[in-house]
């Protein structure tokens, strides 16, 4: 698989000429408070370049102050929300999140899982990258399957498939299918909510590196090309998730990692569809 990280190693090349960096914030499970605020500003000020929010999170408001308060460029920043679909009309839906996130637009705009089929908000999808409301359109939660049935009826492809990834949910054959298609893998919960810090396969690298398991746990997404969107709302944390960049994973290391992967190299993106009741 061909990697599609940019030359400064920070940011991946989407197929449709955009690049989202490689380490974002996530904002899920944070209220719309001063907590939200406060770490997308922390966030900014300490490198990161992309933020990640959602419809269903309720907490689009926040960011956008969090956003503001920051004094970033627009242009500097890389935000992300979703379609909640158990709406109906994509571009409506974007239009209210631009409101509350105080945005003339997203960089990128994603079908939070593909709840009714995974092909029927497309077109609303499609109509608010058109209208200028998002510079890119992805989904998340999408098998393999899913993304063939929707690149066989989409004008615009989906660039971004954003999943649970990490080296116990390495979905190999995902990860793959996604190259194959040109859309970029985008790994949610990559320390596995917290879960995947206690392991004792990434303390003992983490040791040998002098450096965090959480830190591990990020670089060997970064070093499958996959970018991540680590949640915290501690600044001592997102400064410590930010320090990516300044140090590599051997083969050897990499290869220990994988081989912690609990779901067989899957092409499912989770293994139980929430949604479905």
């Amino acid at each position: 698989m061909t990697s599609r990280m940019t030359a400064d190693g920070r940011s991946h090349a989407l197929a449709d000429g955009n690049e989202l960096p490689l380490l974002g914030l996530g904002v899920w499970q944070v209220e719309d408070s001063q907590v939200c605020v406060d770490a997308v500003r922390w966030a900014l000020e300490l490198g990161y370049r992309h933020i990640d929010t959602a419809q269903a999170y309720g907490n689009e408001e926040s960011v956008g102050r969090g956003l503001r308060e920051s004094g970033m460029p627009r242009e500097e920043i890389f935000v992300t929300t979703k379609f909640y679909p158990r709406r109906k009309d994509p571009a409506a839906e974007a239009e209210r999140s631009l409101e509350r996130l105080g945005l003339d637009y997203v960089d990128l705009y994603i079908i939070h899982w593909p709840e009714g089929g995974p092909t029927w908000a497309w077109p609303g999808m499609e109509a608010a990258r058109e209208r200028g409301l998002a510079r890119s359109i992805g989904v998340s939660n999408f098998d393999d399957g899913e993304l063939e049935q929707l690149l066989a009826v989409a004008s615009i492809p989906p660039v971004v498939d954003q999943i649970q990834f990490s080296p116990y949910e390495y979905r190999r054959g995902l990860l793959e299918a996604c190259g194959r298609h040109g859309i970029a893998l985008e790994a949610y919960s990559p320390l596995g909510t917290g879960r995947h810090l206690g392991s004792g396969t990434v303390g003992a690298i983490a040791d040998r590196l002098g450096r965090t398991p959480a830190q591990v746990l990020l670089r060997w997404c970064l070093q499958h090309d996959v970018p991540v969107i680590p949640k915290s709302t501690h600044r001592e944390r997102i400064a410590e998730n930010a320090k990516l960049f300044d140090f590599s994973l051997s083969d050897e290391q990499m290869a220990e990692l994988d081989a912690l992967d609990e779901t067989g190299g899957t092409t499912r993106a989770l293994e139980r569809k929430w949604w479905r009741g």
